[in-house]
């Protein structure tokens, strides 16, 4: 039996989903022709922050604003880490004001925040595990964000490359379990980059395609609990037999937009 796994209490900032919407498509999963239900789009989206604040975690909130419906999306808007916030610049023109409002709230918050100078989608392709950071790039964030935060931070940041444009953001292929492990999907990544993982990561957890197109990869663990896609059903048992307790929370109307649990959910490491 593996070792019973130790949760930590987190810090998150979320942004209500007030003007959620799919106008324009900049990722394989968003359709101009697609519907939104967005009273089940809130009644999700607040399942998840209550999920947060029953396990024990800190949630806080930016306020969204008319115009950006993808501002839920929280996670692309910086990396922080120990108290150190790197804000993002986005790729399509669609999201850049929503610049201006995260640092904003961040720097309300007695944050500095220094901008990037080229193309990064925060969390969304920078992933904080143990001592490192993994940056993803490919269809995003660039390369020259990977030396940028590297020497920002002062921490070790190992590029990886995408693929496969269903999973255009590191964090729709991968997500960190706890200081030591994560899990991912290995064929969204170049061949160099699946030798990478494998090297630092011999225990991970490996998903199905059928676990991440269902988001199941869009997860975000505590090191204890792992709030998932409820449809990734394989990944879900993996995650039991390695010792973790599974938390299913349906994201299903922010799949419209390519987004789901951890795409909605910025973590504050002070």
């Amino acid at each position: 039996m593996p070792a019973s796994r130790l949760s930590r209490a987190r810090r998150y900032l979320v942004c209500e989903p007030r003007y959620f919407d799919v106008q324009y498509a900049i990722n394989p999963w968003m359709s101009e022709n697609v519907e939104v239900d967005l009273d089940l789009a809130l009644s999700q989206w607040n399942t998840l922050v209550d999920t947060y604040r029953e396990l024990g975690h800190t949630v806080e909130t930016v306020e969204p604003e008319a115009g950006l419906p993808d501002m839920v999306f929280a996670a692309n808007s910086v990396l922080v880490a120990e108290g150190k916030v790197f804000g993002s610049r986005f790729h399509a023109p669609q999201r850049r004001p929503e610049e201006a409002l995260y640092a904003a709230w961040f720097k309300a918050a007695g944050f500095d925040v220094h901008q990037s100078e080229t193309v990064c989608e925060g969390e969304g392709d920078l992933v904080p595990v143990g001592s490192h950071i993994l940056a993803g790039t490919g269809f995003r964030t660039t390369p020259d964000a990977h030396r940028e935060v590297q020497e920002f931070f002062g921490m070790p940041t190992v590029g990886l490359q995408l693929v496969d444009p269903y999973f255009y953001h590191l964090d729709t292929a991968l997500f960190v379990l706890d200081d030591e492990n994560i899990a991912y999907y290995p064929d969204a990544f170049s061949p160099g980059s699946r030798e990478v993982l494998q090297r630092l990561f011999p225990q991970a957890v490996i998903a199905t395609r059928e676990d991440a197109m269902a988001f199941g990869l869009n997860s975000v663990s505590d090191g204890r609990h792992v709030l998932v896609a409820p449809r990734a059903e394989a990944l879900i048992g993996q995650l039991v037999t390695h010792g973790y307790v599974p938390v299913p929370v349906d994201m299903s109307e922010f799949h419209k937009a390519g987004g789901g649990i951890k795409c909605c959910t910025q973590e504050i490491r002070a």
